[in-house]
Formats: structure tokens, sequence, C-alpha cells
């Protein structure tokens, strides 16, 4: 009898010390909110899910986000980084068009000569980080780079005047696209298709890959060469969360999103093929290329460079300054 009775409390002591072993495995992961700026399974959106997906792959037992939803649906994309940096969100994924009203330096992050790794070792990066800390949120890296943005038109031009076209246009490019005399407006993601079809617009800016759903092409005759800046997507992570997280997270973090900054050069092969194949798509759906030549390309060129830099300069005059010989050559 003595001897069940002991055989019984070492497995109940057994059991306990698994429990509370299991519960402590459980109690060091942690866990993350996150929200994408674009509608979920949407072309711009899927980078950010295959971040949140590799991390909740490989970061078991360490750290686990939960995507809460994207924009509209969740709420303006323009409003998210804001909700993010006072935190409603622990992360989100984003282009900097979407948190300039956030960070009056972000759009320098389109107009870099340099690539990300570069940033990172002439000090850029660490440079915009205390400005980003400023405002409460922690810069974790760029994890999808879509190329160049291009314009899609209707109809046809004949050279950089944009006169008489009335364009959709996000922050990244409305500058550029008046300083040539258009008239914009701003939309989300969904508006595009309908507002093409039914001529309300002329024309919209967006690069030609992470493009919009296959039935644009019914609506977008045209694409404009040159492309202009860079169409990228960020991870960013309310700091205040961030601080507070176990450094081994924050190394995960870290670890994993550079990892997909390094995989998203545009200069490797890799993304050459990608742009080629979606632009033989493109041309295979009827679409034709406009290509802006000698003083017209150049034209269209400065007008790109010239614009983006006073925006900058114009919000930001000691920062933009600063930032300009950082993120330039």
């Amino acid at each position: 009898m003595f001897k069940k009775i002991v055989t019984v409390a070492m497995v109940a002591t057994t059991v306990a010390a698994v429990g509370l072993l299991s519960g402590a495995s459980q109690a060091a992961e942690t866990k993350l909110t996150a929200a994408s700026c674009f509608p979920i399974g949407s072309p711009p959106s899927k980078p950010f899910e295959r971040v949140v997906k590799a991390i909740n792959e490989q970061g078991k037992g360490i750290v686990q986000v939960k995507m809460i939803g994207g924009a509209p649906a969740i709420g303006s994309p323009f409003t998210l980084t804001q909700k993010m940096s006072k935190g409603a969100y622990d992360l989100v994924g984003c282009p900097e068009a979407y948190f300039g009203n956030v960070l009056p330096e972000a759009p320098v992050m389109r107009f870099s000569d340099y690539s990300y790794a570069e940033l990172r070792k002439n000090g850029a990066i660490d440079y915009l980080q205390k400005l980003f800390h400023a405002k409460g949120i922690h810069f974790l890296g760029m994890h999808h780079e879509f190329g160049p943005f291009h314009l899609f038109l209707s109809k046809p031009i004949t050279g950089a005047d944009l006169k008489g076209l009335h364009l959709r246009v996000s922050p990244v490019y409305t500058a550029f696209f008046k300083s040539l005399g258009a008239t914009t407006q701003r939309s989300n993601f969904a508006q595009v298709y309908t507002y093409m079809e039914n001529n309300t617009v002329q024309g919209y800016g967006w690069p030609a890959l992470g493009w919009g759903p296959p039935s644009w092409l019914k609506v977008s005759k045209y694409r404009v060469e040159p492309g202009f800046y860079h169409a990228s997507l960020h991870t960013l992570i309310n700091l205040k969360k961030w601080n507070s997280l176990d450094q081994k997270v924050r190394d995960f973090l870290s670890k994993m999103v550079v990892g997909f900054e390094a995989k998203s050069s545009t200069d490797s092969p890799e993304f050459q093929a990608l742009l080629k194949k979606q632009k033989d798509w493109m041309a295979a759906g009827g679409m034709k290329t406009i290509t802006l030549e000698g003083a017209e390309r150049e034209k269209w060129v400065n007008a790109a460079v010239h614009e983006g830099w006073k925006e900058v300069l114009d919000r930001s005059p000691e920062h933009g300054a600063a930032l300009r010989k950082l993120f330039t050559k």
C-alpha cells in the first residue's frame, strides 16, 4: 500500500513538473499582432503575409504573430501606422507612402541610389531609425521591393506633359504628376479599377510588380517608361513593444526581416527575370509601352527627382539635407 502511494505521488510530481515546463514554454513564446496596409490576399499585401508566415513557422517557441487584417477593411491605410505607433497593433507592413504623415522624412526611402545593405553600412538607416524612434516606431527593415513605379494610362501621351489628365495618386508621386500638369485625386486600392473603367481617372501610378488584380489589364492600355522611384514595403513595430521584448525575440525578428530585405535586391537575376515576365504578360494582354526619349525623357526624370526631394526638404530642411547625402550618390 505504501509503495502504491509513493508511485502515485511520483507520477503526480512528474505530471506537475511537465505541466510547469509546458507552461513556462508557452509563457516564453511572445505573442504579437500585425496589420497590413493592403487588403489581405491582394498582390501588394502578400509579401508582408509571407513575412508573418515565415516568422510563425520559424519562431515557434519564440514568437508568434497574429494578422488582424488589412486596409481598408480595418481602416484607412494612411492611419494604420499612426494607430500602430499608439499601440493598436504591434507590427505593420506598409509602403512608406502610407506613413509619411507620421514621419515627414519617409519619402527618402523611395529615392535611394543605394541598396538597403549599403544604407545599413553608410549610416543612413541609423539616422532614419532615430527619427522613427522619436515617433514611437522601430524600423525593422524593407521586406519587399516591387521595383520602380510606372504611370499606367487608358489613353496615350506623346511626351512628358500630363496636362488634361486626371490621375489617381498616392502621396508617392502626387507632386511629380502635378508638376507635369496633371490633376489628381486619391483613392484606396479597391477603387482603382472602377475609377479607370468609368473614366473618373485616366491613369494611375503603380509598380509593374505587385500590380493589381488581372482585371486591371482591361482598363490599363499603356505603361510609360522609364519608371521612377522605388516601390518598397517595410516592416515597422511599435517602439514601446520593441523595447519590452526579450533580446532573443528582437534578434529573431530583425534576422527574419533583414533576410527578406536581402532577397529583394532589384539588380538580382531573379528580380529582373520576374520583372520581364510581368511586362511580357502585360504586353500579351494588349498593353502597349510608351517610351519617353531624349528631351522628354530628361524632363520626366528630372521632374521626378526635383519634386520628390523638394517635398522632403520643404517638410524637413535639416534632416532632409542630411538624408539626401546618405541616400543619393
